[in-house]
This record gives C-alpha cells, sequence and structure tokens, in this order.
C-alpha cells in the first residue's frame, strides 16, 4: 500500500475530536465485507464485523493473560460427563434477539436452547458451505452423518434428531461428541459458532448476510458498500459488566477505571473502509479515526528507530501499541493442480528461492519474523531454534531442483497463476513475489480481484498459487496445523489441499488427546511433515504497532476477542 510521506503540519488536528460525533468509536477496515453471516466468517476482518451482531457460547476474559475462555451465552461453563464427551450448558435467560420485522409484532424474542441446536445444523448443512464447519467437523455425534444424508438427499432435515445435539429444556443445551477433544471448547468462542434465529433465515434467506439479526451487543443500522457500516448500541442488550479483574499492569494501565460498568461502553461503532490506506491514515493524523497502523512508507518517521513515538506523536498524546500477532502468512500452493500440486521438486524449488529478510524489512517494518513452520510464536509448539531446510535461501540449490523438477531454468513451465488482491500494497507484495520466482526463471500470471472475489477463487480452489494470513481463532498449535488436515480441504479453511494420509492419522489421533503434554511431540512431527512437503512456502509471523488516540480508553490488543469493540470507551 502506497503513502505519502506526512508533515508536521499534519499533527495539527490530531490532539482533539475532529468530528461532530463523540458517541461513537471510529474504526476501519481494510477491505470490502461481502457479508455478515456468521457460517462465512472466513477472515479476521469479516469476524469482527460480524462479531458485533452475533454471539457464542463462551468467550475470552478480556484483560487476563494467558487467554482464558468463560461464558458469554452460556450462564456458566459447561458441566462435563465422566466420558468426557458429554457437555451441558446452560443458557442465560433473558437474552433477546435483535427487533426485526421476522419475529412477530417485530419484537425479538428470547434465546432458547434449541436456537442452538438450529444453528449447529445450519452450520453443517452442505448447501450452505459454510467457511465454518471446519470447528465442528468430526466432531458432534451424529453431525457428519446428518450432513451426509443431506448431501445424498440434496435436501437437509432439520426436524431431525441428532445424537450430538440436544435442547434438553428450553435454556439446556448439550453435546456428545464423537471422542474427547481437546480443542472443542475453543470452537464455541469463534463466530461460525453463533446463535441465529431461524425466523431471520427463513425470511431473508440468501440476503440474511445483509440483516445481521443476532444478541449482540450491536445492531446494524447502516451499511454502505465499501465506504462503512454504521453499528448503533443494542437498546435490549443485557446486563454485561466490564471486567473487575485482569492481568497484572492492567490496573496500573487505566484499564480497570471502567470495572462493572455496564457494556457496552460507546453508543456506537463506525467502521469505514478503504482499500487504501492514505485516506484511512489521514483521518487518524486528523482526529477522525480513533485507532490506527502506521503506514510502512511513514513508519520511521512516526515511529523512529522503531521503537518509541516521534516527539510530534508524543505531543499529541498519541499512544503506541505493541501487538504480536499470532498469525502466519504463506504463499500457498494449489495441491489439486496438475503442475505444482504434483510435483514437489517445483515446490521446493519456488520455496528456497523465496527470500523473506528483504520483504520483512520493506513491508513490515523489519517488526515480522520468519516463519520456518506452521506453528506461530505464543503458541505452545513453537520451535524459536527451528530452522526449515526449504527456507534457507539457495538460488543455486533451487536451480538445480528446478532442473530436476523438468523445468531447466524455467524452460516448458507455463506462468503460473497467481490470485492476488486488487490494491496498491497487494500489487507491490505481488510484484515482490514475482522478483523472487523470476530469480530462478519461474513466471507469474497475475490475476487481481477485490477481497470477497478473491477469497471466492480461493475457496474453489481456481488459481496455482496464491497469498494468504492465517490468523489463531484460538491458542494452541491445533489451529494451525488444521490447516494441512485433509478433511479440511477448499472450501474449508485448508486452501492448498493438502491431503497426506500420515499427516491426516496424526492430527486425530492428537485431537483426542486432552494433555498438551501429550499432543506436543505430534504437533511437532505434523509440522514437519508440512514442512517436507511444501504445500505452501512458509512466509512471516507479524507483530503490528498500533496508534490510539488518547481520547480512546481501554484498549487491551487481544488475539481472540473479535468484538472488544463493546469494551472501548471515549474520554469525555
Amino acid at each position: 500500500m502506497k503513502f505519502l510521506l506526512f508533515t508536521p503540519l499534519l499533527f495539527a488536528s490530531c490532539s482533539q475530536r475532529n468530528n461532530h460525533d463523540l458517541q461513537a468509536v471510529h474504526l476501519s477496515l481494510p477491505v470490502r465485507i461481502k457479508g455478515l453471516d456468521p457460517i462465512q466468517a472466513n477472515d479476521v476482518y469479516t469476524g469482527i464485523q460480524i462479531s458485533y451482531a452475533f454471539e457464542s457460547l463462551l468467550e475470552y476474559h478480556y484483560l487476563k493473560r494467558p487467554y482464558t475462555l468463560q461464558p458469554k451465552l452460556a450462564a456458566a461453563m459447561p458441566e462435563v460427563g465422566k466420558d468426557k464427551r458429554t457437555y451441558t450448558f446452560r443458557i442465560k435467560k433473558g437474552v433477546l434477539f435483535h427487533d426485526d420485522p421476522c419475529f412477530p409484532g417485530g419484537n425479538g424474542r428470547e434465546l432458547v436452547a434449541e436456537d442452538f441446536v438450529y444453528s449447529w445444523k445450519r452450520l453443517a448443512d452442505p448447501k450452505n458451505t459454510a467457511s465454518g464447519w471446519f470447528f465442528l467437523d468430526g466432531k458432534v455425534a451424529g453431525l457428519n452423518e446428518w450432513r451426509t444424508s443431506a448431501s445424498k438427499s440434496g435436501k437437509a432435515d432439520y426436524s431431525a434428531t441428532i445424537e450430538g445435539l440436544r435442547a434438553i429444556d428450553s435454556h439446556t443445551f448439550q453435546v456428545k461428541l464423537t471422542k474427547p477433544s481437546a480443542v472443542f471448547l475453543y470452537a464455541l468462542a469463534t463466530v461460525p459458532t453463533s446463535a441465529v434465529a431461524r425466523e431471520a433465515i427463513e425470511k431473508y434467506g440468501d440476503d440474511f448476510g445483509q440483516h445481521p439479526i443476532g444478541t449482540g451487543a450491536y445492531v446494524l443500522k447502516e451499511n454502505i458498500p465499501g465506504s462503512k457500516l454504521v453499528w448503533e448500541k443494542n437498546p435490549k442488550f443485557r446486563q454485561e459488566l466490564y471486567p473487575s479483574e485482569g492481568a497484572a499492569g492492567d490496573k496500573e494501565a487505566g484499564l480497570l477505571e471502567d470495572a462493572g460498568k455496564r457494556l457496552p461502553l460507546n453508543e456506537r461503532i463506525i467502521t469505514h473502509i478503504n482499500e487504501e490506506s492514505l485516506p484511512l491514515w489521514l483521518s487518524f493524523l486528523a482526529g477522525q479515526l480513533d485507532l490506527s497502523a502506521v503506514p510502512k512508507e511513514s513508519f520511521q518517521q512516526a515511529i523512529p528507530g522503531g521503537t518509541g513515538l516521534s516527539k510530534e506523536l508524543q505531543d499529541k498524546k498519541v499512544r503506541l501499541l505493541d501487538f504480536p500477532q499470532i498469525d502466519l502468512t504463506r504463499v500457498s500452493f494449489n495441491m489439486k493442480d496438475p503442475v505444482v500440486g504434483k510435483n514437489k521438486l517445483l515446490r521446493q524449488a519456488l520455496s528456497l528461492a523465496f527470500d523473506t529478510e528483504p520483504m520483512i524489512k520493506t513491508f513490515y517494518n523489519s517488526l515480522a519474523i520468519p516463519a520456518q513452520s506452521p506453528i506461530a510464536p505464543g503458541i505452545a509448539g513453537y520451535d524459536a531454534a527451528y530452522k526449515n531446510p526449504w527456507r534457507q535461501t539457495n538460488l543455486v540449490k533451487a536451480k538445480e531442483l528446478l532442473a530436476k523438477a523438468g523445468y531447466p531454468g524455467g524452460k516448458g513451465l507455463a506462468p503460473l497463476d497467481y490470485v492476488s488482491v486488487a490494491g496498491a500494497g497487494s500489487r507491490q507484495v505481488t510484484e515482490y513475489i514475482e522478483r523472487q520466482f523470476a530469480a530462478i526463471g519461474v513466471k507469474l500470471n497475475v490475476q487481481s480481484f477485490s477481497w470477497p472475489e478473491y477469497v471466492a477463487r480461493i475457496k474453489k480452489s481456481q488459481g496455482q498459487v496464491w497469498s494468504y494470513g492465517w490468523q489463531a481463532f484460538y491458542p494452541d498449535a491445533d489451529i494451525f496445523l488444521q490447516l494441512f488436515y485433509g478433511k479440511n480441504i477448499s472450501p474449508g479453511s485448508n486452501d492448498m489441499n493438502y491431503v497426506n494420509p500420515k499427516f491426516d492419522a496424526l492430527y486425530e489421533k492428537a485431537q483426542s488427546l486432552l494433555e498438551e503434554k501429550e499432543r506436543l511431540p505430534l504437533y511437532r512431527q505434523m509440522a514437519a511433515l508440512a514442512v517436507e512437503d511444501v504445500p505452501c512456502i512458509f512466509g512471516v509471523h507479524r507483530t503490528d504497532k498500533l496508534l490510539a488516540q488518547p481520547w480512546l480508553r481501554n484498549v487491551k490488543l487481544h488475539n481472540f476477542a473479535s468484538d472488544q469493540a463493546k469494551y472501548l470507551r471515549l474520554a469525555r
């Protein structure tokens, strides 16, 4: 993304809120949002917006570290049966869906246990091709069989009884798993497992993604595609309170000043969308945005030396926030493709040709670190000392492997179809990748699309190569390793369409081991298989430096709380 260097003049209006709406928190997104259906939340940007309206059974405590699960729509953490497979949830009483014409008289009705039975069936319904299906795939007794039956008949029977999904009474929901699972509860704090109302689905049909009727803290009031989304405080939101305890240092940082106050702490959230970052960055400098990343062209001027803020920003009392993301970027190969998918030597050659270090300096302000395996820092199983043999840049060896692959100097290899996101920033990254591959004689045929179109093409495996980032949904290495699990191939999370029976067997075994120390050896074996087969070129693990305006309170960056906007407050 290309930005102009800013000058001290641009800081002039940064000391006060420079818009008329002092009740709204102004945030931003770099991509267009196609729809707001929870089961289609396949990227972090969309997930954030969806979580304003929809809620799941569990969530992560906003302040505590290490990350800690707590009840959300559940009244308490579940009762777990002696078989370690049966989970019984009590649903909070008095939780109301948003008012909407889909309900009699337009008044949102109370959430009941049956809503989760319906919502999870909908997530499993094959006709919905839900992006979030992998969270429940293979875990709930009878659910996969129900899905298979629906696929064969062409229509899902929502009235059918499923062994693992039961509404025992109006506010008791019971789940029975196929086998004990170490990560099942994590899935219940994700957007795709959120509760939806059957009435809303039946009224709006395929257009439901434009009518996000949930139980969340905000109601969508305006959606101008490609411009902004306006979320207003849900007037019937139940009593939820800002936390009264947190991690070490939170009190000193002022993060407990609002302890015990009713959420949300603001009247509305306005999300501004711009696929080019310059307008958003200038809006932040003008005091019209409350939180912003720093464009790379302006990074050294805003954060000299990559550590502290410039004097100008310090004088305006702007705060600098370090945010080590638990994520992984990668250049993915379509393993279904007869060219790149069938030729491991070709993939290994391309991986050896790819030099990440200049990329880190050019695009990540020297804040990212090279990724050597699927597992990111901050997750048990990450090995900082490990060196991936195919990620140690070596053009001589890369050319040798390319020749062994049947393409000496790239001869005989047609340009590879590379799917990209339209926009200046993505274009620069794409040009960098083109240069890396060209060093050994491999060319790309670049095809650029809007974000929704780009995601759709990847889910349909339309292309040979693409770049993709993955941010962890929960704090376990499983969230990265499931990207390589054979049953998660497109349209699931395994966009590489990588299938290795040995990997899959290890993955399924690890899933049933409840003790982390027992899973870790299997995680390392799976990581080694993914490294050797090179279904992708491992990129980087990123760290962001974000800027917050002085009037924005309760900002604590969180890898797993997508709806953290409800905790934000504007100082008066």
